[in-house]
């Protein structure tokens, strides 16, 4: 019977809890929709070929093939600009009679796969055409040639045969890579994303519980009580949980580099850049859910609605790969900028000077959060 009362006692705490209820029966429907919306609305993985020197035949085999798109270029150096410049997935220059040179971006394994398997069917389908053209051909020839013997020599007629087949020339295909090589896998393309995931989830976590913890205990309370104003206090926090969020960069950018030997085609300090300046948005993010939560618990329960929408739609499921509609809700997202940056400058050598965009808005970002926490402390001050 005492049980009974206890339970009965934790029950009516936790329906006077709205939030807790709200995160318990309203958080698993809000994941489950966003995972309808990640795996019903994606659509097929299509490629871009740029193609050089290529037979008009072999174009359009490839061409032909589900998913596959050929540009035909007028110069190497222009396809290989192109694949610079993220409009095509690979180049295909055929450099001497069957033998060709593909040059694959390698940014995502999948495309690159595709690409393999669509230029192989398409010299298939090449081949057998060639071959059947020219068994007719000759056969035609042998009938032509059978026919004149019969009017001028009847009696050679008869010992016309078909000529021995020709081998096929074999043809040669060289493979080159711009990031990374033939082994590299989706790991290798969602790496990028992952460092700057594991970098917002735990300044998120540890600097909103600690801010917490600070609120709990009454330290800031009494620092509230001070003459210090609002903003200098947001910024304190912010400067020391920034010191650990550069060492935590550090560390996370440098095992993924060196442990783990993913190939980075641009900066590091670009890495790292990006990364810290996401650590200082999941600081104030933290900080600001903080200030909305009474207990760790309370806290704990903000991350199926701040934290799995980021891996969802930052990039770890291909954005490409998405409806349209689907796409724009990343665009509210601190870590699909994060990611896009990162991602260019490990897999493109792309320099920071050219991330204007995604820089911009981890700022606005930034300066809106910080912004939010200086008037959020105001609810917190006692005099």
């Amino acid at each position: 019977m005492r049980s009974f009362y206890i339970a009965r006692r934790v029950v009516s705490e936790l329906f006077r809890d709205k939030r807790t209820l709200a995160m318990m029966f309203v958080a698993p429907v809000l994941i489950m929709f966003l995972m309808k919306l990640i795996f019903t609305q994606s659509a097929t993985t299509s490629v871009t070929v740029a193609t050089v020197g290529v037979d008009g035949n072999i174009r359009t085999a490839l061409n032909d093939i589900k998913h596959v798109t050929v540009q035909k270029q007028a110069s190497n150096r222009q396809a290989q600009q192109a694949l610079k410049d993220q409009k095509v997935d690979a180049v295909i220059h055929e450099t001497s009679a069957n033998h060709y040179t593909v040059t694959y971006a390698n940014t995502d394994a999948t495309k690159t796969s595709l690409v393999k398997a669509g230029f192989n069917a398409a010299l298939t389908v090449n081949g057998m055409k060639t071959l059947t053209q020219t068994t007719v051909q000759l056969s035609q020839t042998v009938a032509q040639l059978t026919a004149t013997l019969a009017k001028v020599a009847p009696q050679a007629a008869g010992t016309v045969q078909m000529p021995k087949r020709q081998q096929p020339t074999s043809t040669k295909i060289t493979s080159r890579y711009n990031y990374g090589d033939k082994d590299s896998g989706f790991f290798d393309k969602i790496v990028p994303i992952l460092m700057g995931f594991f970098v917002f989830f735990f300044v998120f976590l540890i600097s909103g519980m600690a801010l917490l913890k600070e609120r709990t205990t009454g330290t800031l309370d009494r620092l509230l009580a001070t003459p210090v104003r609002r903003g200098e206090i947001v910024l304190g926090y912010m400067m020391s949980y920034g010191i650990l969020a550069l060492i935590q960069t550090v560390i996370i950018v440098s095992c993924t580099v060196g442990f783990m030997g993913v190939e980075i085609a641009g900066s590091l300090a670009g890495v790292m850049t990006i990364n810290f300046l996401l650590a200082l948005v999941a600081l104030a993010f933290g900080i600001l859910m903080s200030t909305l939560a009474q207990s760790e618990f309370q806290m704990m329960q903000f991350i199926p609605i701040i934290v799995i929408p980021q891996v969802f739609f930052s990039g770890i499921v291909p954005l490409d790969s998405l409806a349209t509609w689907v796409k724009d809700i990343s665009f509210v997202l601190p870590l699909t900028y994060a990611g896009d940056a990162m991602t260019q400058i490990i897999m493109y050598g792309t320099p920071l000077t050219s991330l204007g965009r995604d820089i911009a808005v981890l700022l606005l970002f930034l300066l809106l959060l910080t912004a939010l926490n200086v008037r959020g402390m105001r609810r917190y001050r006692k005099v």
